[in-house]
């Protein structure tokens, strides 16, 4: 950035993304993020004319209605399909509404085997269910990436 670059996004693992204080950086550099969130991360959520209530996300997953859930079908190599409800929340030592995604293999949480939980910083109007699986499944290309690096560093042979 001090070289006047700018990355469209970042993106982030959910070591980071459960990191309030590394999120809090990259909003304060203006940076627009999507990254993983652990299950256990709680979020404050507001539904009509009720309090705020904190709740864990996988708990929050459990209670969001099928129809919430919009799908998303992949085209790969092996086409699959992925279910993606997004919400706006709020995170606490965290200024504004996050959008958060939870996206599973079934279309129901009782029925999915694996569930994936992702937060983004970008406008909830814009983080559409495919945004938001296309835009974090990118990520696989900077693990790509360091796997290769390392291997043409020879860090790959490297034994702890």
């Amino acid at each position: 950035m001090s070289r006047g670059h700018q990355p469209e996004i970042v993106l982030i693992d959910g070591g980071y993304g459960n990191n309030t204080s590394f999120l809090n950086q990259l909003e304060k550099r203006n940076l627009t993020y999507i990254g993983g969130l652990a299950k256990n991360r709680k979020v404050i959520i507001k539904k009509q004319d009720e309090m705020p209530e904190e709740i864990r996300l996988d708990k929050l997953a459990e209670s969001i209605p099928q129809k919430a859930f919009n799908l998303v079908q992949v085209s790969t190599k092996n086409k699959y399909e992925v279910w993606v409800a997004t919400l706006e929340v709020q995170i606490s030592r965290m200024s504004g509404q996050k959008t958060i995604a939870i996206v599973m293999n079934a279309k129901s949480f009782s029925e999915a085997t694996d569930i994936n939980y992702y937060i983004t910083n970008i406008e909830h109007k814009y983080a559409t269910p495919e945004w938001i699986y296309s835009t974090y499944s990118q990520r696989n290309w900077v693990e790509v990436f360091y796997r290769e690096a390392k291997g043409w560093l020879g860090l790959a042979r490297i034994s702890s």
